[in-house]
């Protein structure tokens, strides 16, 4: 019967399907994190910079912890599809921040910095949401349940984050705009979740020998989810609440070690 675990399970045991997984992941985090270096580095509110530097060192050690789950099987990182470039496409729909702009000198403003926030509260909300069904999946695994749990436990606190700074920004007169970015931002993800949803479908199909009626239940799958989240989904990704844990990237990342998952 085709499910969540068993797709998950058929890409855990090919190597060459495993491969794109683990790249197109770590592909993912290793932009997030330098994307979040230089807005840092851009950011002029003493307080929220060190906060923007943590998430972008997460990140970073979440890429890091993927290639070393392939490396464990003495496989490379192969290069990100386009089609299935996640971030490229966001960005392509003028979704957050652009890299011309990341790459630019002047301070961000504060729209910007809402923009930011907007951005990585609607994506964290669905990188919580694949980790906790990983965990799920993986989570007994002796060779990924360590590393799904960890990369898990950040990306819920990279959520608490952008509730909690949104809600301040909030506090102090910028609600309209927080709104309206936030609105905008869920748009651009759902449909950019379904196409790379789409594209993975299709690579893995002919990676893994899928019969059209594979094929055809996992892209029912992803048209069905786009639909939910056209219609209702999209408003889990723009509330806003206090999250239970404030505060979540007050603190430095702590240096990495050479092996992060053992």
């Amino acid at each position: 019967m085709l499910s969540t675990r068993s797709l998950f399970d058929e890409i855990y045991r090919n190597d060459q399907a495993y491969q794109l997984f683990c790249s197109i992941a770590a592909g993912g985090e290793d932009q997030g994190g330098w994307e979040n270096e230089r807005i840092s580095a851009l950011t002029r509110d003493p307080v929220l910079a060190p906060k923007i530097a943590r998430h972008g060192a997460d990140e970073r050690k979440h890429g890091r912890i993927f290639t070393q789950l392939l490396n464990k099987r003495g496989l490379p990182k192969v290069p990100v599809p386009d089609e299935a470039d996640y971030c490229m496409l966001l960005e392509r729909k003028g979704i957050g921040l652009s890299h011309e702009r990341l790459n630019g000198a002047a301070p961000l403003s504060v729209r910007e910095i809402i923009t930011y926030l907007a951005h990585s509260r609607v994506t964290e909300q669905r990188a919580a949401e694949q980790m906790r069904q990983l965990v799920k999946v993986y989570g007994d695994t002796p060779e990924l349940g360590r590393a799904m749990r960890m990369i898990s436990a950040d990306e819920d606190n990279h959520l608490a984050y952008c509730h909690e700074e949104l809600l301040r920004l909030t506090a102090e007169g910028h609600g309209p705009y927080i709104r309206h970015a936030l609105e905008t931002s869920a748009r651009g993800e759902i449909r950019t979740h379904r196409d790379v949803g789409l594209a993975v479908a299709a690579r893995m199909a002919r990676i893994l020998g899928w019969s059209r009626r594979q094929l055809a239940l996992v892209t029912l799958g992803v048209h069905a989810l786009y639909l939910y989240d056209r219609a209702f989904g999209w408003r889990r990704m723009v509330t806003l609440r206090m999250p239970e844990r404030r505060n979540a990237l007050g603190t430095p990342a702590p240096p990495h070690a050479e092996h992060e998952v053992p």
